[in-house]
């Protein structure tokens, strides 16, 4: 019997596994408690959750996976055991590089866009774990500042999908060493889900000398104390959204300011201070772009001071050093307190305009080219996202990767940051600032209503712009200037005509720069993709080199961007 049901396992089902959907289903809700031992590092989850057939097929199989160092204890539908097989799936998903796969056979097939409630039930520990990073070639103490996530005894920081499945998802395999196919994975999944509710009962033992936190959509830290003294918490996700939800246990003091909630370790007050400070200079710049906001920004300390920070929405995890650079502290403040005050499910717009606000903080401070500089540092991370999705995918990935649909970080948050600042030179700060105060995340049903008004603020036909580059991925412009014709004017100077050509398949209004012995001359020229366009500068003195785009427009090459001016043989 022992040896029948080997082989119905090692040879029936991996031919099953082959035609499973692992995405087939959506969690539609999560209904949860789950109950973490410090002491023992442990989690216990039980609860229930919704799952809605999303493919066109009926489906018979489900796949539910949990963190690796968790292990299924039940599943059940109308209070009956279901059948499954638990096996380890290689997923980068996952901080420990794998997961715990629970295969379900369910009790009849669920048809398309049918659903079915499941109980669940699975626990295990969570300890510091950075595998799927060592096993790239990650170095060690770079690894675990980067995947920090643990219960520990006397502090827990643990992050959800992404990072470490304490809830169950279900995904395709997804590895860090096959280009960004784990941040593909977790956006798919944050699109599906992020009109879906959690419902999480939070209990933690023993926890009376401790703060409990999660990125629930209130924000807010509650506790009460059940017969045994565990701290139990009622926390909702409602929607989802695109956060990741997380939860942090640690003996913290708490700093309770006008824009920002601070949780920091008792040894660690003045930094709190500092960037609660910082939170102070940067509000009058953020309220003037977004407007005001009564939301505020909260801050965690995380316990590793040289740990990578992580941003949910308004919340932060980072340590405090950051807070020792006044104008670092300030630019993380814009970008969380943008968030604040501007509030959308659309990653590139959210993420984009947090980055972009950062941008305009730095033009603010120190003028143009700071801004530009800062820019700078994530064009090359733009131009290597684009090359590598031309060299993975064909025609599809125009939709697939364009910022309304992109789960690359390198496009909505990088890409996009370049296209609100590109937006802002062509129609100006008061139309664009207009266009924000007017944007209401309810009415905001299709892609196209922030095109709307934007247009309407500034009278401008802006459909070309948003289909090369928010509507579609098609890569970027490649400038390069054809020519540049000088001609003596009877008054002095120089009239020069310069075209400009795009080798690139994205169109652009880009500026064009001409200098001069004396001075220089900037006006600004639409080119389209894989065309040409002229423009003529006058200059009071003799020109001597025309240079096109500042930094303002990412471009694929940057090398043939100037091109000196050679004056006519006088007669």
């Amino acid at each position: 019997m022992k040896l029948l049901l080997y082989l119905l396992l090692t040879v029936v089902f991996p031919v099953t596994c082959t035609g499973l959907d692992r995405e087939a289903f959506s969690f539609t809700n999560y209904d949860l408690e789950a109950r973490v031992e410090q002491s023992q590092q442990r989690l216990a989850v039980r609860g229930k959750v919704t799952l809605r057939n999303d493919s066109s097929a009926p489906q018979r199989n489900v796949s539910l996976q949990i963190s690796s160092t968790l292990a299924w204890r039940s599943i059940q539908s109308a209070g009956k055991p279901l059948q499954f097989v638990s096996q380890p799936y290689t997923s980068d998903v996952d901080h420990t590089g794998a997961v715990s796969e629970a295969i379900v056979t369910l009790p009849q097939q669920v048809p398309a866009r049918g659903t079915i409630q499941l109980d669940l039930g699975y626990e295990g520990t969570i300890p510091p774990d950075a595998t799927r990073l060592t096993r790239i070639g990650v170095p060690e103490a770079d690894a675990r500042h980067s995947d920090w996530d643990q219960i520990g005894e006397s502090y827990t920081a643990v992050r959800g999908m992404g990072y470490v499945l304490w809830y169950p998802v279900a995904t395709e395999s997804a590895n860090l060493s096959e280009g960004s196919t784990v941040f593909e994975a977790v956006g798919r999944w944050q699109r599906r889900e992020q009109s879906s509710e959690m419902h999480v009962n939070l209990c933690v033992e023993n926890s009376e000398a401790q703060t409990v936190f999660m990125n629930d959509s209130a924000g807010d830290v509650k506790a009460s104390h059940n017969a045994s003294g565990d701290s139990c918490q009622q926390h909702d996700f409602a929607p989802l959204g695109p956060r990741a939800p997380l939860f942090v246990i640690g003996k913290y003091q708490f700093l309770n300011r006008q824009r920002a909630d601070i949780y920091y370790r008792p040894e660690n007050k003045s930094a709190a201070e500092d960037y609660a400070l910082a939170a102070e200079l940067a509000e009058p710049f953020v309220r003037d772009w977004f407007g005001a906001t009564s939301r505020k920004v909260r801050v965690v300390e995380l316990n590793d001071p040289e740990a990578a920070p992580f941003e949910s929405g308004t919340l932060l995890l980072a340590p405090l050093s950051i807070a020792g650079d006044s104008r670092l502290a300030q630019m993380t403040a814009v970008h969380q307190l943008s968030h604040a005050a501007f509030a959308s499910t659309r990653l590139w717009m959210g993420e984009g305009l947090a980055h972009f606000a950062q941008a305009a903080y730095r033009e603010q401070q120190s003028g143009r080219q700071a801004a530009l500089d800062f820019m700078g540092l994530h064009r090359s991370a733009v131009a290597q996202a684009e090359k590598s999705v031309a060299e993975e995918h064909q025609a599809a990935s125009a939709a697939e990767q364009s910022l309304i649909n992109t789960s690359l970080q390198e496009f909505y948050r990088s890409k996009a940051m370049y296209v609100w600042w590109m937006l802002r030179d062509m129609v100006g700060d008061p139309a664009l600032r207009k266009s924000l105060a007017a944007y209401a995340p309810s009415e905001d049903k299709d892609p196209a209503y922030m095109q709307r008004l934007i247009e309407s603020a500034s009278k401008r036909d802006l459909e070309w712009f948003f289909d090369d580059w928010v509507y579609r991925d098609k890569g970027l412009p490649d400038f390069r200037v054809a020519a540049a014709v000088p001609r003596a004017i009877l008054n002095g100077g120089y009239i020069v005509t310069v075209t400009v050509e795009n080798l690139g398949n994205a169109g652009a209004e880009v500026p064009v720069r001409l200098f001069g012995d004396i001075g220089e001359v900037t006006k600004r020229l639409q080119v389209p993709a894989k065309g040409r366009a002229s423009i003529r500068i006058e200059i009071p003195s003799s020109p001597e080199r025309v240079q096109i785009n500042d930094g303002s427009v990412p471009e694929s090459d940057l090398t043939n961007n100037s091109l000196n001016v050679s004056l006519p043989a006088p007669q």
